[in-house]
């Protein structure tokens, strides 16, 4: 889940009460510094740099975030703040936000707080007893609670609550497992799929493009999903679930406006297939695919029908720790086809049927576990619709360009302070290029904003503990 929150409204209390509800009752990675005081191993196992998982971090993921030595008796908790500083090429005409200046605006971007490992934390065997303990054990949690800084507002984050166990297929081993979380693609152990790609973090206060794929991001907090998982030999990874939106009353009470939001009717079946293999050293490669396929109502109007949505992804990983080094690179591509039976009845689209694809290509570099830099090349495009996109001046949703960061991470290796130890920090230089947006090019010469004029100066201080 990138920590990426959608502008919602937001009820404190009901909030609150929505996170201390789901910790207790089952029936509903980031890096997060309670997992390492979980396992008593520094960030840089599980991750070269937060949040781009090791084969480590893998394994922790895929044991259900339980894995532990048993040597800390603080509770999984954990804190994030993300204090920041944006500014555009050029500002933006009534502010960037509501209360916020045209330009050259500080924020805290995101706070939240994390209830993230075992479900029962070290407790399980004190509260439950040994037996019940060996069960309890193999539950984990991921929950992150947000306040967004440029809306202002709280909610409800990522969220998920697994089950792993460990046998045997034909004399293979297995890691197997079942999972129930709020945002598709948050299971994937891959930083080349949409809840955990580049960029991991950016700020609220500057323009992005409106096109989006539903898989990436377009119900992320308004679904419930079910599904299994398997990991074969440490080769072969398969995952079936499916999704399915979450009622408006319990949406609202998790801090989400269920306002207009695009309803998922029935099952959303979701899939993931994936193979890895070494390729000699501490080198790894990844090549799967992932999809989600889903009838819809727009806006929670049923009155004309449904519209259907089928997103099928491609994906690849490349991962090598030599020496003080570490390189990843990540390729996701994303074809989106839309039926819009119902849209086009109720006026919103122009075409029956469109098309929309996203492609990213990131490469990740880190120095020494402490200084890194990135760069990634995304382009979206599809067809052209007037309605859908109605605002762009050219009724496309083309946009491409790039993302260049630089990072510090100075706890990296030493892990913050023994009074709560395995803090960490990440200071982060980020600009983002657009060759073009939502249809604008760079030389457009007509009246309004064109693309670059959306270029991106982001600092951030990411602040985990």
């Amino acid at each position: 889940m990138k920590y990426r929150l959608d502008h919602r409204n937001f009820s404190i209390p009901a909030g609150w009460w929505g996170l201390l509800l789901s910790l207790v009752l089952p029936s509903l990675c980031r890096a997060v510094p309670s997992f390492a005081r979980q396992t008593n191993l520094q960030c840089i196992v599980c991750h070269s740099e937060f949040p781009v998982l090791t084969s480590f971090g893998h394994q922790f993921k895929l044991s259900g975030y339980t894995l532990s030595t048993g040597q800390t008796m603080l509770p999984p908790l954990a804190v994030m703040l993300q204090p920041s500083f944006t500014q555009t090429a050029q500002g933006q005409p009534g502010g960037a936000a509501p209360n916020f200046g045209d330009n050259n605006n500080w924020a805290v971007t995101q706070a939240s707080l994390f209830y993230a490992g075992r479900l029962f934390g070290p407790y399980a065997t004190a509260v439950l007893g040994a037996d019940a303990a060996a069960v309890a054990n193999k539950f984990g949690i991921f929950f992150q609670t947000t306040y967004d800084g440029a809306a202002k507002t709280w909610a409800w984050d990522n969220a998920e609550l697994r089950y792993a166990d460990t046998g045997h297929i034909a004399g293979h081993d297995v890691t197997y497992g079942l999972y129930l979380n709020n945002n598709p693609t948050m299971q994937d152990l891959w930083n080349s799929t949409p809840v955990w790609n580049f960029p991991f973090s950016g700020s609220g206060l500057a323009p992005t493009p409106a096109a989006a794929t539903l898989i990436d991001g377009g119900v992320a907090q308004q679904v419930a999903g079910l599904g299994a998982y398997a990991m074969i030999s440490n080769t072969l990874y398969v995952d079936v679930g499916g999704y399915r939106t979450l009622g408006a009353r319990f949406q609202k009470s998790m801090g989400v406006d269920p306002a207009g939001e695009t309803q998922i009717t029935g099952l959303a079946p979701y899939w993931r297939v994936a193979y890895e293999t070494t390729l000699g050293g501490n080198a790894r490669w990844e090549i799967g695919t992932f999809g989600l396929a889903a009838n819809t109502f727009p806006g929670r109007d049923p009155s004309e029908g449904k519209d259907r949505y089928m997103d099928i992804g491609f994906d690849s990983e490349y991962q090598n720790s030599f020496g003080r080094h570490d390189v990843t690179g990540l390729v996701s591509w994303i074809s989106e086809r839309q039926s819009w039976k119902a849209s086009e009845a109720l006026g919103s689209t122009s075409n029956a049927s469109d098309k929309l694809r996203n492609f990213k290509a990131t490469i990740d570099y880190l120095y020494d576990k402490t200084y890194g830099a990135a760069v990634q090349y995304f382009t979206i495009d599809g067809d052209t619709d007037a309605l859908l996109y109605g605002g762009s001046r050219t009724g496309s949703p083309k946009s491409d360009g790039f993302v260049f960061q630089l990072n510090w991470l100075p706890l990296n290796k030493s892990g913050g302070p023994a009074f709560w130890p395995r803090s960490n920090v990440k200071l982060s230089l980020q600009y983002t290029l657009y060759n073009r947006f939502d249809g604008a090019r760079q030389d457009y010469d007509g009246t309004g904003r064109n693309a670059k004029n959306n270029n991106t100066l982001y600092l951030e201080g990411w602040i985990v503990f």
